[in-house]
């Protein structure tokens, strides 16, 4: 019957053994003893036996006594069933795990571990969550702008992998964060998978650029066209536009068509930006060469107001 051996010969420690080394002791016998992982017939008595000396010998308090009065001195036998006060048994006897010990059982056999007889498995861990897992997905210009989809190859091991496509919005921008369900690492104990967190890289597209959802475009004139005005054809990212260039337009300036930017799924609408890019001609004729300059000295240099000029500064 538990109580009637000697507690440090129980646990196997010396009488001056330290706190940790009693702890130390206990646990070892607890993996060593616990009913749902020892089948043998004294395992329960055994286990009872061992868990009423470390009830004793890890209170200080109740140490004390013990090493003084003996048994008598912590009342042993004083509970329901023969056990020590503090423990409480079922119907058939059987102790249930004291306040005391929880901590214990959590480092011995897991979280879920809530007493001696396991009304939970030893060793099983509560569901988590697996990790979410990081990729960079490139995407072209025209997609990012128009919205598409995208293949991305997952890697499931050294000789497996998995292909899923994934929608990419219109207006997304370079930075930007999708999330797929389910995609990341395996969950544990039943948990969920992580998700698969894709951040967005856009490229380049050879004649537009942006800025958020504004779009720009060079549009090249010559000189006679950016003198007396001219109307161009000019490329959307979707159809055409019939655009006037303004007489007398100078090299970077901006002419916009509203509305014709991108569309984001928040119902945004950016603006297209026709940059004027004046172009000098080369490979002239020698009439024509004569002719730029005899008409020189009619054209109005640029340069003469500002700081080329000397001018004071504004």
């Amino acid at each position: 019957m538990a109580g009637e051996r000697d507690h440090y010969d129980v646990l196997g420690v010396d009488r001056g053994a330290s706190a940790k080394a009693i702890r130390k002791a206990y646990r070892r016998l607890a993996r060593q003893y616990h009913p749902d992982v020892n089948k043998s017939a004294d395992a329960a008595t055994r286990f009872a036996e061992m868990q009423e000396a470390y009830d004793v010998l890890s209170d200080a308090e109740k140490r004390k006594a013990y090493d003084r009065f003996g048994h008598a001195g912590v009342g042993v036998g004083q509970g329901p069933g023969g056990f020590a006060a503090g423990w409480s048994g079922d119907a058939g006897g059987n102790p249930f795990d004291a306040p005391g010990f929880s901590g214990v059982f959590e480092e011995i056999f897991g979280r879920r571990a809530q007493g001696p007889f396991g009304r939970g498995s030893p060793g099983a861990a509560p569901p988590r969550s697996g990790a979410d897992a990081h990729h960079t997905l490139s995407v072209t210009f025209m997609t990012a702008a128009m919205g598409g989809s995208e293949t991305v190859r997952l890697s499931l091991g050294s000789e497996s992998a998995q292909t899923i496509s994934v929608k990419i919005p219109p207006g997304i921008d370079s930075g930007a964060q999708l999330r797929v369900k389910g995609k990341g690492s395996p969950g544990a104990g039943g948990g969920p998978n992580g998700d698969l967190m894709l951040t967005i890289e856009i490229g380049q597209h050879p004649w537009f650029r942006r800025e958020g959802l504004d779009v720009f475009i060079n549009v090249p004139v010559t000189i006679a066209e950016a003198t007396f005005g001219a109307t161009v054809t000019l490329p959307l990212l979707a159809g055409t536009v019939e655009l006037k260039i303004p007489p007398g337009a100078s090299s970077g300036q901006k002419l916009r068509v509203r509305g014709k930017g991108l569309s984001n799924s928040k119902g945004s609408t950016g603006d297209f930006y026709a940059v004027v890019q004046i172009v000098a001609p080369k490979d002239l004729s020698d009439r024509a060469q004569q002719f730029m300059r005899d008409l020189e000295p009619e054209l109005k240099n640029p340069r003469d107001s500002g700081p080329w000029a000397g001018d004071d500064p504004p």
